[in-house]
């Protein structure tokens, strides 16, 4: 349960709709999920969340989009956000994912987890060679 109510209608501040309507022109859908409905109760965190998102997932860099995805999957899975693994699932899986990527991802995140877990409850130090300040 959300521990704020939707507004019933986000778009009749000018500010929202204009979000609103940049993450249609984006996305080339009408489509506005409830992230963005919810986050409408403050514009101006609106605006500040959506110009970021949209600097990282929807312009061009050295990830292709794919990739990016499937971060954000290995994050959200992490950090334990559901909304946001099934979200962004669905974007990857737009995007070309195959159940044998996702399978896979699942598996690489699985073992960073038990390695990660591994690692800091040993205590491992950090091998000089991986430790690029340390020849400075």
């Amino acid at each position: 349960m959300s521990t704020i109510a939707a507004r019933p209608d986000p778009e009749s501040d000018p500010r929202v709709r204009a979000v609103f309507d940049d993450i249609r022109a984006t996305r080339k859908s009408d489509f506005i999920n409830a992230f963005w409905r919810y986050i409408a109760f403050d514009a101006e965190l609106l605006e500040r969340t959506w110009a970021e998102a949209k600097a990282v997932m929807a312009t061009p860099s050295a990830l292709d989009p794919l990739t990016k995805e499937l971060v954000y999957i290995a994050v959200s899975v992490t950090n334990g956000c559901s909304y946001c693994v099934h979200s962004h699932t669905a974007a990857a899986r737009a995007r070309g994912m195959t159940d044998a990527q996702h399978a896979d991802l699942l598996r690489v995140i699985a073992l960073a987890a038990k390695t990660n877990q591994l690692a800091t409850g040993l205590q491992v130090p950090v091998d000089p060679a991986f430790d690029l300040g340390a020849g400075a």
